[in-house]
């Protein structure tokens, strides 16, 4: 299944569209250690986009995706947890959290990965709860951006996945 869920308000400009080349990036997780999407083709990939490390809904979002990383597993995905926090802030978040995938710190510039998929929000300074997940060819195939303080729905991760094969 590929498809893009709007939110209330619609889609943000710039946010890219399903069936579009995902916008390339670099950007360094919780250890110090460059990821770039490019070099992740041949696997499906999930931007998880989040406001902040430690915050309540962001915590419970990436927990959910901790406990169910099976599902990412059996699609050939990887996960990639996007924020605008440091490198330092995101390792002790992935300490304290056991997570075991990638945190990216979008620090800086400030919020230029965010800017790119168009869910920075310049008055806060924080990215948005968006996703996008890209299939091997570096395909932009589910795309949802939710409003502030709302949780994504993890049976709609599984379902866009399933429509991916293994890649």
């Amino acid at each position: 299944m590929t498809h893009t869920k709007l939110n209330p308000a619609g889609l943000r400009p710039g946010v890219p569209v399903v069936g579009q080349e995902a916008p390339d990036f670099e950007l360094v997780n919780q250890y110090g250690e460059p990821v770039r999407l490019s070099g992740l083709r041949g696997r499906n990939v999930v931007l998880v986009f989040y406001p902040f490390a430690f915050s309540g809904i962001c915590t419970g979002e990436l927990c959910e995706i901790r406990d169910n990383l099976g599902i990412f597993e059996h699609a050939n995905a990887t996960v990639l947890g996007i924020s605008v926090d440091s490198k330092f802030a995101l390792r002790a978040y992935a300490e304290k959290e056991s997570y075991e995938f990638d945190l990216l710190a979008d620090f800086w510039p400030h919020g230029a990965v965010a800017e790119k998929y168009g869910v920075f929000d310049s008055a806060t300074g924080m990215s948005l709860r968006g996703t996008f997940i890209i299939d091997a060819a570096g395909i932009v195939r589910y795309v949802v951006v939710n409003p502030r303080g709302q949780a994504r729905d993890l049976a709609e991760y599984r379902e866009a996945l399933s429509g991916l094969g293994q890649a």
